[in-house]
């Protein structure tokens, strides 16, 4: 018996030791693996990566950019079905245990145990706050060591963060395939939808996707995809979390994806989400750009801008087609699958409803052809293949380059195609304007670019930009990045000059053969006007830039004087420093078509500063405002209470008046005019008040308009990027014109036609449009309301003597009429050929 006792204490004894020792053991591993664990407390003020988000004026999304595809989400704006779908594939005791599950790893060091040897991955038993340790804290190492380091820090994160938190940690940070992180972006990647819209199908997809996103590919791996979705369908049915009826629809519903890209989503749109990711860029940084969540609200208006890109796209094409047919992008070998061949060939994403095709077969009637198959979510070619014919209405155009002019139409469809040809075609519509059902029209893509930016006058806000034809072939923004010479549209800063230093609209000047010493051996320069040898001899500046006179402007410029000329460019934002050569003034320098639409809008507004802004306000991930265009004071506005009678809120408008706002509304008058009988006429067609000027440069390499309804500024240019001739008919009013009255009879459809406003100060005069006086009683069909400013006007009665034509000395000009004499009058020796403003008298 006292053995027995003695061994059982012998036992006892040992027992405890070898109890002691491992728990000295346990405390020993604990103490060593805890000196270096991280510092989890910095989950206190985690800031994940998140995407910075493009909204459009509307709201609609405009682009997304991001490393990590991400929108954090509060646990609170969770759905109870989503949260379920985790907790059931990922850790159904999650709001039970302490951060371990200790059943689960039991299970795991059996697997373990059972799989040595075989190079198995051994089996995970981490909870929730076991992956939010080793995501956000450790590595993805596979070790006891990590495994260890993840358990403690686990329990320390449990006893410092509530479940909640955790588990709003996890959900917007675990990777779940394509690019998306977290459960926000990861629904619209996959579903296009915001979480709370998620069936429980498309739930239970999501939750299955953390073990093995790659290989649950929702179509390179459909069905094992679905099989691990209908496995978390059965454990959320198992917990009770949903009713049979939901399990058993949900087990049933296929695995349908709407892939969403991370491109601009608004329809043309690309240009103007490229250049606001720029200008985020510049002004934070990458970090911010990429990782920083910020919510920006731009200036596009999606409507505008579909209706601006419609425009000058087809101003492009139709020029384009014009020059005649450059024949077909490439050549296909069309024996065996043509489809998967020309799935091969980059075509153009952004050009709908162009596509790529390649012919099949041709004959002189018509030609069949094959579309250019689409691409499954995994990359794979689709198996569809899409036939339609060409007919001959959808070739008419197609005459080659060589016989594009004063040649007849094309007799038949094998002239211009033949099989394997890859081109690029479009519905053809009938005359009512609606498609033929398996026709198409052939197109090209064309060599011509341009660029196009409508703006809020009043604002700077750019309503709508095109800055070429395709983003998807040229990501060079035209509209911001290409310097052009703008030719004629530079005249109303000349002229804007020239009525603030005492000159008016009815101001008399000559338009006849001119020559400028350019000295240091440069020669002369002898400006024209665009009908060469064409003078009209004394007008009024109103006419003057009407017919866009080269002559008149060059003596206005050589009188005003170039440095006051290049100071109201460098105002208007123009040119930063504008050469103090005459040339300049017909518009020889090189600016972009944002400053050209950003120097009329301060016509259009009063001769009020204005900024461009493709912004209007910047939030950061809290929603607080980092940033905002609109700096205007609106007094009033945040009244407390509500609305109780008070005065109307006011906005004060500190900007800088860089014109005379009675200098802006006499251009605004004279560029009326131009619309009205000049070279813009065709813009009468928009059916509203309309006021603008064209261009066209030298050797016609490059076209353009700039024009503004009181509302609505919208500027564009039409040139080959590497420049040459548009040909020897090009000009302003004949083809850029034309885009810009198709786009403003669009945008302005459903507005008033409000006049421009006349500022106080302003005296309306009728006068003779020839002489710029008063008309005589016997003066009929000849006269115009023209615009004065205080004291400028011409006397009521004044009658004028009869007026010649004269040079700087006196002389008739070499092309005159005989009978135009010297001007009647005592003349200084150095008179010149400048009538005073209001006299009617040259000096």
């Amino acid at each position: 018996m006292r053995l027995l006792v003695r061994f059982v204490g012998f036992l006892f004894t040992a027992g405890t030791v070898v109890f002691l020792v491992g728990v000295a053991g346990v405390a020993g591993a604990i103490w060593h693996f805890s000196r270096d664990l991280p510092d989890y407390s910095q989950l206190q003020d985690y800031e994940p990566p998140v995407m910075t988000r493009i909204h459009a004026s509307d709201g609609a999304l405009l682009g997304e950019y991001s490393k990590e595809r991400r929108l954090y989400l509060p646990i609170q704006a969770v759905p109870k079905l989503v949260t379920n779908a985790f907790l059931a594939a990922e850790d159904k005791n999650f709001y039970e245990h302490g951060g371990i599950d200790f059943t689960g790893m039991a299970r795991a060091a059996v697997a373990y145990v059972q799989n040595f040897g075989s190079n198995k991955r051994p089996q995970g038993a981490s909870t929730i706050t076991q992956q939010v340790a080793k995501n956000f804290l450790l590595t993805n190492e596979v070790s006891f060591t990590r495994k260890i380091k993840e358990a403690l820090l686990a329990m320390r994160i449990e006893r410092a963060y509530s479940k909640d938190r955790i588990l709003e940690l996890y959900l917007n940070e675990i990777y779940l395939g394509l690019g998306a992180y977290g459960i926000a972006a990861a629904s619209l990647v996959y579903f296009d939808k915001s979480v709370n819209e998620l069936t429980v199908a498309e739930a239970a997809y999501l939750a299955a996707l953390p073990k093995a996103p790659g290989t649950l590919h929702p179509v390179r791996s459909r069905d094992r995809s679905i099989e691990r979705r209908n496995y978390v369908i059965d454990r959320l049915l198992e917990n009770g979390w949903i009713k049979q009826a939901d399990a058993d629809k949900a087990r049933k519903e296929p695995l349908v994806v709407a892939s969403r890209s991370n491109a601009a989503h608004t329809f043309a749109g690309e240009y103007f989400a490229e250049e606001v990711r720029r200008d985020i860029f510049e002004r934070y940084g990458e970090k911010k750009l990429y990782e920083g969540g910020l919510s920006v609200r731009a200036t596009l208006d999606p409507k505008l801008q579909v209706m601006a890109r419609k425009a000058m796209a087809a101003g492009l094409v139709k020029f384009d087609e014009a020059q005649g047919w450059r024949g077909a992008m490439s050549k296909l070998d069309i024996s065996g699958d043509w489809g998967v061949k020309l799935a091969e060939i980059k075509s153009l994403s952004d050009i709908s409803p162009w596509r790529m095709a390649v012919v099949l077969e041709t004959s002189d009637q018509s030609a069949r052809i094959g579309f250019q198959p689409g691409r499954e979510l995994g990359g794979a070619i689709s198996k569809e293949r899409q036939t339609g014919l060409i007919t001959l209405d959808g070739v008419r155009w197609a005459k080659p380059v060589a016989a594009a002019r004063g040649k007849p139409a094309t007799a038949s469809v094998s002239q211009i195609l033949s099989p394997g040809d890859v081109i690029y075609a479009d519905p053809l519509f009938d005359k009512e304007g609606k498609p033929v059902e398996g026709q198409y029209r052939l197109r090209q893509l064309p060599e011509v670019s341009g660029a196009l930016v409508a703006m809020d006058p009043w604002t700077g806000r750019v309503v709508a930009m095109v800055g070429g034809f395709s983003f998807d072939q040229s990501q060079f923004n035209r509209a911001t990045q290409a310097y052009r010479q703008p030719g004629s549209t530079f005249k109303p800063l000349v002229y804007s000059a020239a009525i603030d230093n005492g000159y008016t609209p009815a101001t008399i000047m000559i338009d006849g053969p001119i020559e400028i010493d350019q000295g240091q051996g440069n020669g002369v320069w002898r400006p024209d006007n665009f009908s060469v040898g064409s003078y009209k001899g004394p007008i009024t500046l109103r006419d003057a830039l009407k017919q866009s006179l080269n002559t008149v402007t060059v003596r206005l410029a050589q009188d005003v004087g170039m440095p006051l000329i290049g100071e109201y460019a460098k105002r208007f934002g123009v040119y930063e420093e504008l050469p103090n050569y005459l040339s300049y003034s017909l518009g020889a320098g090189e600016t972009t078509v944002m400053r050209m639409v950003t120097a009329y809008s301060m016509f259009a507004n009063g001769g009020r500063r204005v900024k461009p802004t493709l912004i209007d306000r910047i939030q950061d991930r809290y929603g607080r405002t980092i940033f905002r265009h609109d700096q205007r004071e609106c007094r009033g506005c945040d009244a407390p209470g509500g609305w109780k009678n008070q005065p109307e809120p006011q906005l004060v408008d500190r900007r800088e008046q860089v014109l005379d706002s009675l200098t802006a509304y006499q251009i605004t008058s004279m560029l009326e005019g131009v619309v009205q009988g000049g070279t813009a006429t065709i813009m009468r067609e928009v059916g509203k008040p309309i006021a603008g000027k064209t261009g066209t440069t030298s050797d016609a390499k490059d076209v353009w308009f700039v024009g503004f309804s009181p509302d609505l500024v919208v500027g564009l240019y039409l040139g080959y990027d590497k420049p040459r001739t548009l040909g020897r008919a090009a000009q302003g009013g004949r083809i850029a014109a034309p885009i810009a009255k198709d786009f403003m009879k669009l945008a302005l459809a459903d507005k008033p036609p409000t006049p421009f406003k006349v500022p106080p100060g302003i005296r309306l005069v009728r006068i003779d449009s020839k002489s710029g006086m008063r008309p005589t009683p016997g003066d009929t069909g000849r006269t115009v309301l023209e615009a004065f400013k205080p004291g400028t006007a011409p006397p009521e009665n004044y009658m004028p003597a009869p007026v010649g034509v004269a040079d700087g000395e006196g002389r008739v000009p070499q092309g005159y009429p005989p009978e135009a004499g010297s001007i009647q009058g005592n003349l200084p020796p150095d008179a010149g050929n400048i009538m005073r403003p209001g006299t009617g008298r040259f000096y």
